[in-house]
């Protein structure tokens, strides 16, 4: 591969590491034509991009990006696989569901909104981790919940002094 093909693919790489907040360093390694297929259409379906790339151009591409990812440069071992995703714990669960039916793929490690998870035992943490819309769908719940109290007490005490006005008229 000569220089100016190995400076594209790291300037691709570049832009796709700057253009997305998250993305995981998987190991597909054992994976046969037809697993690679299923993976690449799951991912296609959940709108993760799924990039092969060599090691060295990827550490290249992390040097040069605006995240700090220097943490990640001791997975870049073996096969090395990049899933890039705009929502946190979407490839996690990807990997989740996917090893229901085999052991691979692994996770490497991740870089989900600026930190740095490193590890396969970190998988679980990741599928924790909440996206935006969950947590500004949270966040309305929880400020709506106090009105709610709010307007169901003052209905059912209405309802309550009603009554207890009713009775006491019938009794006399």
């Amino acid at each position: 591969m000569k220089r100016s093909e190995k400076q594209e693919i790291i300037d691709n790489l570049i832009q796709e590491i700057n253009s997305y907040n998250h993305f995981y360093l998987a190991d597909l390694s054992g994976l046969n034509a037809t697993k690679t297929s299923n993976l690449r259409r799951a991912c296609f379906q959940k709108e993760i991009k799924l990039i092969v790339v060599k090691n060295t151009l990827l550490k290249r591409a992390l040097d040069a990006s605006d995240k700090e990812a220097s943490e990640l440069y001791s997975v870049l071992k073996g096969n090395i696989s990049l899933m890039f995703s705009n929502e946190a714990n979407l490839p996690a669960k990807l990997i989740k569901d996917f090893r229901k039916k085999d052991e691979i793929p692994a996770l490497k490690g991740a870089y989900v909104e600026e930190c740095v998870y490193i590890g396969d035992n970190q998988l679980e943490a990741l599928i924790n981790v909440k996206s935006k819309k969950e947590l500004i769908g949270d966040v309305v719940a929880l400020l709506q919940s106090p009105a709610k109290n709010v307007i169901s007490a003052l209905q059912s005490g209405g309802q309550t002094i009603a009554g207890i006005v009713k009775t006491l008229s019938e009794k006399e």
